[in-house]
């Protein structure tokens, strides 16, 4: 299974437009900008996409793992709060995503919750994609002089 997403940007980095799109339509052609990813604004960003993404798999998750273990939950609400800081030396990175949760699970004891939200946080695709290798196709299209 793969699923895709595209983005278009016009312009330099700090006076640049850009839009995104993905398969499903959710996205259209939704704005983002220098100011939206590094000051405020009310477009998105890659980070907050990143953390709707990583709080949206760990919930889905962590329901998986309940459910294995013979639980289901009334309530899992995830936040993903996920850093982007100027590293010394390598630029812009995505630093961290930390997760919090807050859930009503019935009938589960304070120790197996935490081991069970341990092991989906682990096991969530989007947590281990935070650690995967990045690959790459890059094509130059050079534009003719008619």
């Amino acid at each position: 299974m793969k699923r895709s997403a595209t983005a278009l940007w016009k312009g330099s980095l700090k006076e640049g437009k850009g839009t995104l799109d993905s398969q499903s339509g959710v996205l259209k052609s939704t704005p983002y900008s220098f100011v939206s990813r590094f000051e405020s604004g009310g477009e998105t960003n890659p980070e907050e996409l990143i953390a709707a993404a990583h709080s949206g798999c760990f919930a889905m998750a962590l329901s998986g793992v309940l459910g294995g273990a013979g639980f289901t939950a009334e309530k899992l609400e995830a936040k993903a709060d996920v850093s982007l800081e100027n590293v010394a030396g390598t630029g812009w990175s995505v630093t961290k995503s930390h997760l919090t949760l807050t859930a009503v699970v019935p009938g589960i004891e304070d120790s197996q919750f935490r081991e069970l939200a341990e092991k989906a946080k682990a096991t969530c695709p989007i947590s281990r994609l935070l650690k995967a290798d990045v690959s790459l196709t890059a094509t130059l299209v050079k534009q003719s002089n008619a």
